[in-house]
């Protein structure tokens, strides 16, 4: 069903690059977490929980800060470098470039002016968690790349973050699926920095790895290169449920 402003609507419901993004370090992000732990959980406890971050800190590679942080909801929130990536909406750019006819650089305002699609889908971490029902709106990417127009040689999609390490890949069919959009909300409100704000993508029937946060740029290539966690041992082809003959849905 389509709604207001081209919206649609199932129960899946239908730019210059700043230069260095503020980043939230180790140990400003551990007082951040102590600060917001103490709104909720006065007490001798607070010393565990900074622990507890120190050690969830200390695996590589990637890190997970878990559902401790303050409005992660249910998501268990991971960074590769340590650090999660600060930019403001209004300096926000997305540059879309590489084998297209028109190369891009997108505001945050731009993207926001584009015809709207939201989901409610899962969103499943290959590590076996899960959130359902997720609210998820932005553009979706085939949308994005009909607007830049695709070069014929073009056959894979590239992604890169603010965070200066996480790279992800989708073949050209994958990215033009329905249900891959380039997110600027989520939960019913502005996707926040630690949830990789303020734009990320959302690959709905792929595991989270593939749904790079702090989105920076989209390359339209001949061949898509392995992603950061790809070269650290998962399956390109990250499907869920991809071992159990499942393609388009969350494991239960």
């Amino acid at each position: 069903m389509t709604g207001k402003n081209g919206e649609v609507n199932e129960s899946v419901e239908h730019a210059e690059t700043p230069s260095e993004p503020k980043r939230i370090g180790r140990r400003l992000f551990l007082s951040v977490i102590g600060l917001g732990v103490v709104g909720v959980a006065l007490g001798p406890g607070l010393s565990n929980i900074e622990s507890k971050f120190l050690n969830i800190f200390s695996k590589k590679p990637g890190t997970g800060l878990a559902s401790l942080l303050p409005g992660a909801s249910q998501f268990r929130i991971y960074s590769v470098t340590n650090t999660i990536p600060i930019v403001a909406n209004d300096a926000y750019r997305l540059r879309v470039g590489g084998l297209v006819r028109v190369p891009r650089t997108l505001t945050l305002a731009d993207l926001m002016n584009m015809p709207a699609t939201s989901l409610v889908k899962d969103f499943q971490c290959v590590t076996g968690w899960r959130v359902p029902n997720v609210h998820w709106k932005g553009v979706m990417l085939r949308d994005l790349l009909d607007a830049v127009g695709v070069e014929p040689g073009a056959k894979a999609v590239e992604f890169a973050s603010f965070d200066g390490e996480y790279t992800e890949s989708l073949t050209l069919a994958e990215a033009r699926r329905a249900d891959v959009i380039i997110a600027y909300e989520m939960l019913g409100a502005p996707v926040t920095p630690e949830h990789g704000g303020p734009v990320r993508l959302y690959v709905a029937p792929m595991y989270g790895y593939k749904s790079a946060k702090w989105l920076k740029s989209i390359t339209l290539v001949r061949a898509g290169v392995p992603g950061f966690w790809e070269r650290n041992g998962y399956d390109v082809e990250g499907w869920i449920g991809r071992s159990n003959g499942r393609t388009d849905q969350p494991v239960d």
